[in-house]
């Protein structure tokens, strides 16, 4: 039975993070007493070419904002600053705004020695533009993303009436490789639950599984998806999603799985 202070404790959950990004959601589901697997379903690359962002960072002084929707963007934009010989931080004795998508972008900010000014509430793209809305309205704002971004939050800054510039900060590409034997444990319905933070991560398990068997996986195993559009991809993909994670922290997961798991059909699934 589940201790109070191990709540997740019989539990084996499947995180497909790229290592880079996954360990601090492992501590955590592992410290609330689950069994975590690390199967690695995206990975990334730089952009194919420079130039676009070189243009833009040689023009930071001309940009109102900066919003960084991923701890990938903030290593991709600073280390390239770097290499260029560009002084990113004296952007802060200006009026610049800097935003974070959420805690663990801000986190890679502040190490850096970045002022945060603003932190998404919600932890998505779209949010970060909806609430910083009003002090973006005419301004110019630079966004770099992933070659797989979606369009929301440029369009829900375009709504605000500002100037958007988006570059591609790095790629999202599949793994070098899959693990065929924790794939194993997920076709024999031998975990519990299986934690997507993104659309290209949900994608690429198909690819490895196979759509038929993602469904059939899906019935006997709980998806997590981060955010609405990771739940959306599933769907779309035909197999459930019974967990959503809106809060997109690392401790915000673990409440929606103790939560999903404290159901009595689902908590007495697993022997």
């Amino acid at each position: 039975m589940n201790s109070l202070d191990k709540p997740l404790a019989g539990r084996r959950i499947i995180v497909t993070r790229a290592p880079e990004q996954a360990q601090e959601q492992i501590d955590t589901f592992a410290r609330l007493g689950a069994e975590v697997i690390l199967l690695p379903m995206v990975s990334f690359a730089p952009p194919e070419q420079w130039e676009e962002v070189d243009e833009q960072l040689r023009r930071l002084h001309l940009f109102d904002a900066i919003l960084f929707l991923s701890q990938n963007a903030v290593c991709s934009i600073l280390d390239r600053c770097a290499e260029l010989g560009i002084e990113f931080w004296t952007l802060q004795a200006t009026s610049r705004l800097i935003g974070a998508v959420g805690p663990a972008t801000a986190r890679a900010l502040t190490e850096r020695g970045i002022r945060v000014d603003y932190v998404a509430a919600k932890g998505t793209g779209e949010s970060l533009a909806r609430e910083l809305g009003p002090r973006l309205a005419g301004r110019r704002v630079l966004v770099p993303r992933s070659d797989q971004g979606d369009e929301r939050l440029r369009d829900a800054l375009r709504q605000v009436r500002a100037e958007v510039t988006e570059v591609i900060a790095y790629r999202t590409r599949e793994p070098a490789g899959v693990d065929s034997g924790v794939v194993a444990l997920a076709r024999r319905g031998e975990v519990d639950a299986i934690v997507f933070a993104s659309a290209s991560a949900l994608r690429n398990f198909a690819r490895a599984v196979g759509r038929t068997e993602l469904v059939e996986i899906s019935q006997g195993t709980s998806f997590v998806a981060i955010g609405a559009t990771t739940a959306g991809a599933i769907r779309s993909a035909g197999a459930r999603v019974p967990v959503e994670a809106e809060d997109p922290s690392p401790s915000g997961i673990a409440k929606a799985l103790i939560d999903h798991f404290a159901r009595p059909s689902v908590s007495a699934r697993r022997a």
